[in-house]
C-alpha cells in the first residue's frame, strides 16, 4: 500500500509530465512590444474614485457608488492644513469623457440638491459626509470630473483635483 505522500508525488509528477508534453516551443520574447491600454471608460475602476485634494492645505474625496439601485454617490470628504475654525464647500464640474477637464460649470455639492459645508476644527482639519443623486442620468454614462474645495465666506479656492473618469453605476 502506498502512503498518501507517495501518491500525492507520483500524482504531481504525471500531470507535470502530461501539462508538458507535446511542447517543443520554448519561451520568446514578442517580436513587437505589447503595449497596454488604459482602462476603458467602463471598467469597474471609474465606478469608485479616490481623490486627492491639493493647494493650501490638503484632503481627499472617497466617491463611492453602491449596487443598491439608488444611483447616489457618496461622497466622504476630508481636508487638514486649513484655516481653522473656517467653513469650506466642495465643488465639482463635468464634462464630456475625454480624460480632460475643461468645463468650468461648478456645482456645490451637499446633501442631496442641498449644498454643505465642511467645518474645520481648531487644527485645521475637518470631515463632512455628502452625496449626490445620479438617477437623472443613465446607468453606464460616464464623465469627467474634477473637484475644488472653496472658503465659504471668501469664495476663494483652497484646493484643488485633478481630472477623474467615473461611470455611473
Amino acid at each position: 500500500m502506498k502512503s498518501p505522500t507517495t501518491a500525492f508525488g507520483f500524482a504531481f509528477v504525471t500531470l507535470t509530465l502530461v501539462a508538458c508534453a507535446g511542447s517543443d516551443a520554448t519561451p520568446t520574447s514578442p517580436a513587437t512590444p505589447v503595449s497596454i491600454a488604459p482602462p476603458a471608460v467602463s471598467d469597474p475602476a471609474h465606478f469608485n474614485l479616490d481623490v486627492v485634494l491639493t493647494g493650501h492645505g490638503s484632503g481627499h474625496v472617497s466617491f463611492r457608488q453602491y449596487h443598491d439601485g439608488a444611483q447616489l454617490v457618496q461622497l466622504g470628504v476630508g481636508v487638514e492644513h486649513l484655516a481653522p475654525n473656517t467653513s469650506y464647500v466642495l465643488q465639482r464640474a463635468v464634462d464630456s469623457v475625454d480624460g480632460v477637464c475643461t468645463s468650468t460649470a461648478w456645482l456645490t455639492l451637499g446633501k442631496g440638491s442641498t449644498p454643505a459645508t465642511i467645518d474645520t476644527d481648531q487644527s485645521g482639519g475637518g470631515r463632512a459626509d455628502l452625496f449626490r443623486s445620479l438617477a437623472a442620468f443613465p446607468v453606464g454614462t460616464g464623465f469627467d470630473i474634477r473637484f475644488r474645495v472653496l472658503n465659504a465666506a471668501t469664495q476663494s479656492v483652497v484646493l484643488t483635483s485633478d481630472c477623474y473618469q467615473f461611470v455611473i453605476r
